[in-house]
């Protein structure tokens, strides 16, 4: 029997010990490639809402093209915080994911959470944004966004706005909008963007920020009219609505939904995943359905979506502490 110098032998030993890890490692990625597998995807608020159609919507078309079993729960509660903190607590394996939104940067501000936006996670895409809009009855005076400013100005205190919230994403983009304009208006928090909505149609406060999916419907009817769109840019359904961000430089406030998976996932699992989910936002099937929602496919992933959900985390912390905005 040949015997082999201790050195010698140690080497190979070693050699065959790291060929045996690449060879499993390998195997385990392939078995994952191979999508053999069930999916989770945990949505932080109840059925029926935006996340969870865009979640049912491209859990369907992945499944479709991909083969793995998808499976949508709904967890709400918590202000989003139940669903965030039970995927941070999930094994890394790809299996459990997270629809987050703007709550998900916003909670850590206003209340103890155990998780961090930051380091609790690993960033896969941001899926798809939304726009918001200032709306105003449409017997409303003001027709421009500098007609509500001047009549604030000349009536301080007297103006009311409405909007999800409180410590809503409408709510601060509130906020910010009050600290740039520097008025002095009453800010009315409401139950949702419906309920808000219907306070302007009733003329019981003077504009709303509301998601533009959420009054489309009362636009197009000439029930209410948009004086303002929060995104950077005009959007492309009211090309003739002013941006904000033509009055005050570089404001914007937009609705977001991103994946995200627990942190210490595989980096080959989450760039799998992000091809995944960023092929399916383009679907024929898939992208015209969030077109009619006004959900707009972003597909920002990996580093960039971890770079955006940073600026995010500082923003809204910024927005907070300078409208002294208080949690629960």
């Amino acid at each position: 029997m040949l015997k082999l110098p201790r050195r010698k032998f140690l080497h190979l030993a070693a050699g065959a010990a790291a060929l045996t890890f690449i060879l499993l490692t390998l195997s385990g990625e392939s078995a994952w490639n191979q999508a053999t597998r069930t999916i989770r995807i945990v949505i932080p608020f109840p059925p029926g809402g935006s996340s969870d159609i865009l979640a049912r919507l491209l859990g369907e078309q992945i499944n479709k093209a991909y083969g793995p079993n998808v499976i949508i729960e709904n967890r709400p509660g918590g202000g989003a915080s139940i669903a965030y903190e039970a995927v941070a607590r999930a094994a890394p394996d790809g299996n459990t994911l997270l629809i987050n939104a703007n709550s998900f940067v916003i909670n850590p501000h206003l209340r103890k959470v155990n998780y961090d936006p930051v380091i609790s996670f690993e960033p896969i895409c941001n899926l798809v944004s939304s726009p918001i809009v200032l709306v105003v009855n449409s017997a409303s005076p003001y027709r421009t966004l500098n007609d509500y400013i001047a009549a604030a100005h000349a009536k301080p205190g007297e103006l009311t706005f409405a909007s999800a919230g409180p410590a809503s994403a409408h709510h601060i983009g509130f906020e910010q909008f009050r600290l740039l304009a520097n008025i002095n208006v009453t800010y009315v928090p409401y139950q949702g963007g419906a309920p808000a909505t219907t306070a302007v149609l009733g003329n019981h406060v003077s504009a709303a920020l509301v998601n533009y999916s959420e009054v489309v419907e009362q636009l197009d009817a000439g029930k209410l009219r948009a004086i303002a769109s929060l995104s950077r840019e005009r959007i492309p359904m009211l090309p003739d609505v002013p941006s904000a961000s033509e009055t005050f430089n570089n404001y914007e406030a937009e609705v977001w939904w991103g994946l995200q998976a627990p942190a210490r996932t595989p980096k080959v699992t989450t760039a799998q995943l992000a091809t995944w989910f960023r092929t399916a936002l383009q679907a024929s099937d898939v992208k015209p359905k969030l077109t009619n929602l006004a959900l707009y496919p972003v597909g920002n992933c990996g580093d960039d979506f971890a770079t955006y959900i940073r600026k995010q985390f500082d923003e809204y912390g910024r927005i907070i502490r300078d409208a002294n905005i208080k949690g629960e």
